[in-house]
């Protein structure tokens, strides 16, 4: 019989631990907490080592996502998108900001190809980021794939502006620490 059902999870480490009343105030928090989802992820054994929650543009806390490709066998269950699937069916709408409610995305590394497709369509209007693709590919095996020589000019084309570098060298460590445990954060 084929599937009809999917059910993706994030890791019961992270229940209970993030308070979504909290207003994140600038961008240097919201990719903390980002940073402190990988961090976390890493840690706890969860999934590869990327974080991501969206947020309103007042600074609220709307999702978060971690990397859970292993453990739930699932090639698009990046933080990313895992926050933006949980952030859309939390608020019941597939673009999150279809009511002209602004909304951000914080996530730890550069999104890679999968995740800057998504992007484009999943209603964010700001996309703050912390270590860069090459951070990524040079500090462990993944391979962020094919993106548009100007990807931040073809975001912000589609009005979805673009900050990189935010706590930078704090990312890059997420991915130390993950090489030291042998890339094996599951």
């Amino acid at each position: 019989m084929i599937p009809a059902q999917l059910h993706l999870t994030l890791p019961l480490w992270l229940r209970d631990k993030f308070d979504d009343t909290r207003v994140y105030a600038d961008d240097e928090s919201k990719v903390a907490l980002a940073i402190e989802l990988a961090r976390g992820n890493v840690e706890n054994r969860g999934g590869g080592p990327f974080g991501a929650a969206v947020f309103t543009g007042a600074g609220r806390l709307v999702s978060i996502g971690v990397n859970r490709v292993v453990p739930q066998s699932c090639s698009v269950a990046h933080a990313e998108m895992m926050a933006y699937m949980l952030a859309q069916q939390r608020l019941q709408r597939f673009r999150l900001n279809e009511d002209g409610t602004r909304f951000v995305l914080a996530t730890s590394a550069q999104p890679c190809c999968q995740c800057y497709g998504a992007t484009v369509w999943a209603g964010i209007d700001e996309l703050l980021i912390g270590a860069r693709a090459e951070d990524v590919e040079e500090l462990s095996e993944f391979d962020e794939g094919p993106l548009p020589a100007d990807w931040i000019g073809e975001l912000a084309k589609r009005g979805i502006a673009v900050r990189r570098d935010i706590r930078r060298e704090q990312a890059r460590q997420v991915f130390v620490r993950y090489r030291e445990l042998d890339g094996t954060a599951y």
